[in-house]
């Protein structure tokens, strides 16, 4: 027991090194949260300027659970308003996002470690889609001594018009971080080209943010990216994480 609790306190510690879809950037990393561990998002914010003068708000308050090894379980309830400066703004919920995330191998010499992950975007909520989503989603990372670099490629399953909710018909792209373990800080910065499943025109973003290490539990994270085609538009992005476990659920 006090192993594993020990070793869920040394996987908290390090939680800035895990870079989850949208914390900071879009590009994630290959790996999932540790066995028996919790990892609850709680303040994951993005602002997005979409156009002149409408701005897009979105909370996504997350958790995620190690089920099993090298595999995680995550729910989400993404939180969306419009902001247009008039009497057509409109919020609500714009969903519930069920994932499951598989690390399949160890990362080695030759070998680069791979992921794959599936998700579920269901109607729930006065702004969600009309019908359920699935996607698949591809993960690569390679470390370097100097670097680490990760490649995502995703498709999605169903109709055009997914509501309220940022859902591309598919997805690529990939991203580059440099970690400091002295000072539990990460910097990542990422180029990807998505399809948005209502439209025909592929769109070219890219991004930067930072993960810090608050303390032996909690992570923040903040990054920060634009659309470089079609109608000019940035986003920013601010979140925490803290990382926990429970020994009901852990067991003897």
């Amino acid at each position: 027991m006090a192993f594993v609790l020990l070793a869920g306190d040394l996987r908290a510690q390090t939680d800035y090194y895990n870079t989850d879809a949208g914390r900071p950037v879009r590009i994630e990393d290959a790996y999932a949260t540790e066995r028996h561990a919790f990892e609850l998002k709680v303040a994951s914010l993005r602002l997005e300027r979409e156009r002149a003068g409408v701005y897009r708000w979105e909370v996504e308050p997350e958790i995620a659970y190690g089920i099993l090894p090298r595999t995680h379980v995550e729910v989400g309830l993404p939180l969306v308003a419009f902001d247009a400066g008039g009497p057509s703004d409109d919020e609500g919920i714009a969903g519930l996002e069920i994932s499951l995330l598989q690390n399949l191998n160890v990362e080695t010499e030759l070998l680069p470690a791979l992921g794959i992950r599936g998700d579920v975007l269901l109607p729930v909520g006065g702004l969600a889609p009309d019908d359920t989503y699935a996607t698949l989603t591809g993960l690569l990372t390679r470390t370097f001594r100097f670097a680490r670099f990760h490649l995502n490629g995703s498709y999605t399953v169903g109709p055009r018009g997914a509501g309220a909710t940022a859902v591309d018909r598919w997805l690529a792209g990939m991203a580059v971080d440099r970690a400091f373990p002295l000072d539990a800080f990460l910097l990542t910065a990422e180029l990807y080209a998505r399809r948005p499943l209502d439209s025909t025109e592929v769109e070219w973003h890219t991004g930067a943010g930072v993960r810090y290490q608050l303390d032996v539990r909690m992570a923040l994270d903040a990054g920060l990216g634009r659309r470089l085609t079609g109608t000019p538009a940035w986003y920013v992005t601010l979140g925490t994480a803290y990382a926990f476990g429970l020994r009901g659920l852990i067991g003897g």
